[in-house]
């Protein structure tokens, strides 16, 4: 009995300390619409390292999972602004915003 709970502790904390740690962000974006939520999902979660991104439509907010051991957050939002939305202090470049759907391009640029 004794072994068996020894063998269980070391079973678990092997498992918490070796265990991929995910963090998630939230990014503010100034996305436009349900394209600019597909556009940007699609890309987000198809990128390496990411587990789970969600743009929230009404708030502008993309919550993003990811593993900090494969892409770091100034990437997530690096890959936003290639996109054509900013993320955060990260700004679209002109020409990323001028790719997009007239209707998706973001007031102001």
């Amino acid at each position: 009995m004794k072994t068996t709970i020894v063998s269980l502790l070391f079973v678990l904390m092997s498992s918490l300390s070796f265990g991929q740690k995910t963090m998630t962000s939230q990014i503010q974006t100034n996305a436009q619409c349900g394209d600019c939520k597909e556009r940007i999902e699609g890309k987000l979660n198809y990128t390496k390292g990411i587990k789970f991104a969600e743009l929230d439509d009404q708030t502008k907010i993309v919550t993003v999972k990811y593993d900090p051991k494969k892409i770091d957050l100034l990437a997530i939002k690096q890959t936003i602004a290639k996109i054509g939305y900013d993320a955060d202090e990260v700004k679209a470049a002109k020409e990323d915003v001028e790719k997009l759907p007239k209707c998706c391009q973001p007031n102001g640029h």
